[in-house]
């Protein structure tokens, strides 16, 4: 247990006794609990093993690799369908966290034996990827946004290309380029922030200015 953490559980406005026990049980089982992205992360020789966080309508376990877990008891969510490696365990009440434990605690060393093993996920390519027409469409007007485009890193193209393609609708997938349109000509990825390190970084505070 991180005392350093304790502010976390205590101050938690929702969830906070089922995120609690989440926490007893995932220290069960002999990991470190470190704070990483403002939320508790549970380690197994450096390597990142799952989070606790809560939403507004369940808490959860996320599983960095839960893509590679056998997920025998079939209670893994795949929070939308472009997440290529995490995976779910939710919960809405305390009840449904008791009666699991013995299940949590198997997904758990589950996923510390993927660990040790060094198992990677096989993430798709950027060419894998499709390419929303309304994207094509805005390389055609102006061939000064694809060639920025191709000049982003592999990860960036590929979370721009998920933020796009993500709604169904034409209106949205299009607002949604326009609105990233400056960032990807500044060479920036999606989560990157002006401070050069991305939103999602324990260093950067996320109070910064994103550049457009």
């Amino acid at each position: 247990m991180n005392p350093q953490l304790d502010h976390f559980f205590q101050n938690a406005t929702q969830w906070k006794r089922e995120m609690e026990e989440l926490r007893e049980i995932v220290l069960n089982c002999n990991l470190n609990e470190e704070e990483k992205w403002g939320v508790p992360c549970y380690t197994f020789s450096k390597g990142n093993i799952l989070i606790i966080h809560g939403f507004k309508e369940y808490c959860a376990l996320n599983f960095f690799k839960g893509a590679l877990l056998q997920d025998t008891d079939g209670i893994l969510v795949q929070q939308t369908e472009n997440s290529q490696a995490s995976r779910q365990i939710r919960f809405t009440n305390l009840k449904e966290i008791s009666e699991k434990a013995a299940i949590l605690k198997a997904y758990i060393f589950e996923a510390i034996e993927i660990e040790k093993a060094g198992l990677k996920i096989d993430y798709k390519k950027v060419e894998d990827f499709s390419i929303p027409e309304e994207l094509i469409q805005k390389w055609t007007e102006d061939p000064t946004i694809k060639t920025a485009f191709d000049k982003l890193t592999p990860g960036r193209q590929k979370a721009y290309l998920l933020h796009f393609s993500d709604s169904k609708q034409s209106k949205t997938r299009l607002a949604r380029i326009e609105k990233n349109l400056s960032r990807i000509l500044n060479g920036k990825g999606l989560n990157d922030c002006i401070c050069g390190l991305s939103k999602r970084m324990p260093n950067c505070d996320g109070s910064h200015r994103f550049a457009n």
